[in-house]
């Protein structure tokens, strides 16, 4: 109850994932908080609601919706902001086969990515020891957690499982390796760090506007949102409640490469 009343003494409007409006009740009633602070959230509220004009069209007028949603333009934004997200962390030396842009025709072991799609440009082979270039897209660690709310969050270490990160080192060792990392969350990725040839990190990207950047077709204008971390001691050695306070990530807060 405390904490519900300082969230609205510093400006808090709505309560998200909340079903405790009896707090609020629990709040005014012992006089913790007034009856105007809360009229003061519900006039902001109604207020958005009537620019947005919920009031006066209700329901979705179905012709106008089949011919908005999906619509070809807004597509090709969509996939236009996707690629200009797509962040370069660590490009392969010049003389490797997984050096960025892909050259045609190499032959590619890829897992988490449309083999379909990367059809269009290489030559799909079956095992790591066949390729010239391994292309791997991969989910920022977490631990699966139970519960109606709970586990649709990731949470927990951002530190690979030993397992998991053995498979992955055992497939970047074995030929030059593109990773690309979907980070949700930060993550540890020191040690495929060390061992791919190329780093890359996206943020909810489809594999086709990812593929439009490892081909050339476009280029990685992305820059991290956040440090990543060495390893999940500094983490745990930082302090929770303020910015920045890795004095030695493995990437720092707006790094990003380019071709």
């Amino acid at each position: 109850m405390h904490r519900a009343g300082r969230a609205l003494d510093a400006g808090c409007d709505q309560f998200g994932g909340e079903a405790r409006p009896d707090l609020v009740v629990e709040l005014v009633r012992s006089g913790a908080v007034s009856q105007q602070r809360v009229d003061v959230s519900v006039r902001r509220l109604l207020r958005e609601k009537f620019r947005l004009g919920l009031f006066d069209r209700r329901h979705v007028d179905p012709q106008i919706a089949e011919q908005t949603v999906g619509r070809a333009d807004f597509r090709a934004a969509g996939l236009a902001a996707q690629r200009a997200s797509v962040t370069l962390l660590r490009n392969a030396a010049p003389d490797c086969p997984a050096r960025l842009p892909l050259r045609p025709g190499l032959r590619v072991y890829c897992a988490g990515v449309s083999r379909q799609l990367v059809a269009r440009h290489a030559v799909i082979v079956d095992r790591p020891e066949d390729a010239d270039v391994a292309l791997l897209r991969l989910q920022a660690p977490y631990e699966p957690r139970t519960g109606p709310v709970e586990a649709f969050f990731h949470t927990g270490s951002l530190a690979y499982p030993p397992g998991q990160l053995a498979q992955i080192l055992a497939v970047l060792d074995t030929v030059p390796s593109i990773v690309d990392i979907y980070l949700d969350r930060p993550a540890v990725l020191t040690e495929i760090a060390a061992h791919a040839a190329a780093l890359l990190v996206t943020f909810a990207v489809g594999d086709e506007p990812l593929l439009d950047v490892l081909t050339g077709r476009d280029k990685p204008r992305g820059r991290l949102p956040f440090d990543l971390p060495r390893s999940m001691a500094t983490v745990a050695a930082g302090r929770a409640d303020v910015s920045f306070d890795d004095h030695d990530p493995l990437f720092r807060y707006g790094h990003g490469l380019d071709y």
